[in-house]
């Protein structure tokens, strides 16, 4: 996936498209993101989370190079596995806080409302700040790495946004426990106190 992301930021600078430039040197930086904790930060995280950071990003890059307008589906598959990775960080930070602390308790039950809090205010904000772009590009005549599409648009989008918050609400707090608990450990240098979950 990074060398589809090289090649789309060449094929963008050779092509003087700043859209493409934009979109794949942004998504090709994130991806390198695990690596950089692990190095940088001593916090190894799981294989599986590298791929999916990397896939989420990537399937966005893909789209804004053009598949947005020829599948009509594929907004609403990076916006359903964006939305369940803002999920995952979430409950990761909520939690690795409710370890930290024994003053802080969040219900298991209340999580999943918490997750999906998180991402419908994450939403809001991403569309905001299309609809601002929008604004801008309309004003200079300049063209952007992303846009709106209307009304409709917007609405599915935080449809498919309750997706993923949807998929890591029941799936994710069995699975991100860990990643949670090595967060604390790694910021709070602490163990973990006894915990119910």
């Amino acid at each position: 996936m990074q060398l589809a992301l090289v090649g789309l930021v060449v094929y963008g600078l050779v092509a003087r498209q700043p859209k493409a430039i934009t979109n794949g040197g942004i998504a090709l930086a994130i991806t390198f993101l695990p690596a950089v904790f692990e190095r940088n930060y001593n916090f190894p995280l799981d294989p599986w989370l590298g791929l999916w950071i990397t896939s989420a990003v990537f399937l966005h890059t893909l789209g804004s190079a053009g598949l947005y307008g020829q599948i009509g589906w594929w907004d609403h598959l990076t916006h359903a596995m964006s939305a369940s990775l803002i999920a995952a960080v979430g409950y990761t930070t909520a939690r690795a806080i409710e370890l930290h602390s024994d003053e802080i308790t969040i219900p298991t039950r209340f999580f999943f409302v918490y997750i999906f809090v998180v991402v419908l205010s994450f939403g809001v904000i991403w569309e905001l700040f299309e609809f601002a772009l929008d604004i801008t590009a309309n004003a200079t005549g300049l063209t952007m790495p992303l846009a709106q599409h209307g009304l409709d648009d917007t609405v599915r989008d935080a449809m498919f946004n309750s997706v993923g918050a949807l998929l890591v609400a029941i799936f994710g707090q069995v699975h991100l426990t860990n990643v949670a608990e090595s967060v604390r450990e790694r910021f709070f240098g602490e163990s973990s106190r006894n915990d119910p979950l």
